[in-house]
């Protein structure tokens, strides 16, 4: 009767509905438990991995415990450790040549791909960490198999474990495969970038190149900086601050002028209400890249805008849309508007058809004007629902390729400056590895991103009323 009642308890989960039944509950310290209480065999199980499965009648999961430990040692005999030793020295070799090899033989002698060591290492750490999940699950699963037989006289088979996947422990198996790619596709990558800004990865010493330490952040952080990578403290503070500047007009101005054109096509007065969301809604539809390459030939100083302004006489010379730099920046700014405004229009718009009806019901039962309604229930509600939204926003902003690099490409630029004008770290950053191949001063760049985006993103969001009051609308 207790194990009825146990299986039709929703609030107990599956590792409790195990626990219940088998008095077994693989706890975080079931590896403690599995090597100090655990029978010979489970404690074997550490060095021979699968043995205690395999003790225990689990045939496969045993086999597929002790193949996997077979394979990982047999690769990080034969490669592993010849990876890692290379990690402490990335570029023995400054660039090919002839020379005489460790037999006495005169042969050529190709330059050291740095890169390609630096990969290799790192993956081989991950894979170790990897085989030490690896081992934590085949000794618990040894110790799981050990407790259960004990209890029912079995342990689960083959068959079991794979109906367990699909049921008890389904959040596991649907997360493994998202779980493995974020790891080889971002986390991987991102751990190779954060190591380069630690090397002297520049145009002059790559492919290979070798550990530096912090020295790259000390140029970045030099009031003089180097002349050759074009860093140094004034300029990074620059483009840092118009980036903050840039993002936090492109994500506000957005944002008001969304929410006005919003509540004015709303509005009960307001006519043909399904032409003006599909004019807003057809520049959603040409792509972004092809506007603002046709924007930017219009502005140029030859450009559509300046002709016909000097044909008709207002203006005797070109307005300096990309030669100024205030006139730059507020440029981008303006154009961005005509990019964003349409998606705020959109979503503020489902939001306004969502507003609980009966708050207007009160608020004009208590006699509240339209500046009240909207500043104590509309826009308390819009915010409260985009409050996410705008932090996302405003990280996307600072990370806003396309408008500048498509609009500017950052110009204008001072003569010697490796950032112009309109430049924001990530198209700086762009300019440093791609066009001047400085690849550890684009890391430190690309390390600094992202501690002023978490910062600002984690303050902001904790602070807000979202995080704070979930319940609040509901």
């Amino acid at each position: 009767m207790a194990n009825v009642a146990v299986a039709k308890d929703p609030k107990l989960t599956a590792a409790k509905k195990r626990a219940a039944k088998t008095g077994f509950h693989p706890s975080p310290y079931a590896v403690a438990k599995a090597l100090t209480e655990g029978d010979l065999f489970t404690k074997a199980s550490a060095v021979v991995l699968g043995l205690g499965n395999i003790v225990h009648k689990q045939y496969v999961k045993g086999a597929v415990f002790l193949l996997g430990e077979i394979l990982f040692l047999y690769l990080f005999f034969t490669s592993g450790i010849s990876c890692l030793a290379k990690l402490a020295y990335l570029g023995p070799v400054l660039k090919g040549s002839d020379g005489w090899d460790d037999d006495g033989n005169y042969v050529h002698i190709d330059a050291t791909n740095s890169v390609r060591e630096l990969l290799y290492a790192v993956a081989w750490i991950f894979l170790i960490a990897g085989f030490v999940l690896f081992w934590v699950a085949a000794v618990r699963s040894a110790y799981s198999a050990q407790v259960l037989t004990e209890k029912n006289g079995r342990a689960p088979t083959i068959i079991e474990d794979l109906k367990a996947l699909l049921d008890s422990q389904i959040k596991g198996s649907l997360m493994a495969l998202p779980t493995l790619g974020l790891i080889t596709f971002t986390v991987l990558p991102i751990t190779i970038t954060v190591l380069l800004a630690f090397t002297d990865a520049d145009h002059n010493h790559w492919p290979p190149f070798n550990w530096v330490g912090f020295e790259t952040f000390a140029k970045v952080f030099d009031p003089n900086g180097s002349v050759a990578a074009g860093v140094n403290l004034g300029l990074f503070m620059k483009v840092l601050v118009w980036t903050l500047v840039w993002a936090f007009f492109a994500t506000f101005l957005n944002f008001f002028l969304g929410m006005f054109m919003a509540m004015v096509i709303l509005r009960k007065g307001t006519r043909l209400k399904g032409l003006w969301r599909t004019c807003f809604s057809m520049s959603i539809a040409v792509p972004q890249f092809v506007s603002l390459l046709v924007i930017h030939q219009m502005l140029t100083d030859q450009g559509i805008l300046n002709t016909m302004l000097k044909d008709w006489g207002v203006i005797d010379t070109s307005l300096p849309f990309w030669t100024d730099s205030w006139w730059a920046r507020v440029t981008v700014i303006v154009v961005n508007l005509w990019i964003g405004v349409p998606y705020t229009i959109m979503q503020i718009t489902g939001i306004l058809q969502n507003v609980p009806g009966e708050l207007y019901e009160a608020s004009e039962i208590d006699g509240a004007n339209w500046w009240q309604t909207f500043t104590n229930i509309t826009m308390p509600y819009i915010l409260f629902v985009m409050t996410p939204y705008l932090i996302t926003t405003f990280t996307s902003n600072v990370n806003n390729f396309n408008v500048i690099y498509f609009l500017s490409g950052g110009a204008p630029a001072a003569v010697g400056e490796s950032a112009g004008d309109t430049d924001l770290l990530i198209t700086w950053l762009y300019k440093l590895t791609v066009t001047k191949l400085d690849y550890n001063v684009g890391a430190v760049i690309g390390i600094l991103t992202f501690i002023v985006l978490a910062t600002v993103a984690l303050i902001t969001y904790r602070s807000s009323g979202s995080y704070k009051n979930e319940e609040g609308f509901r």
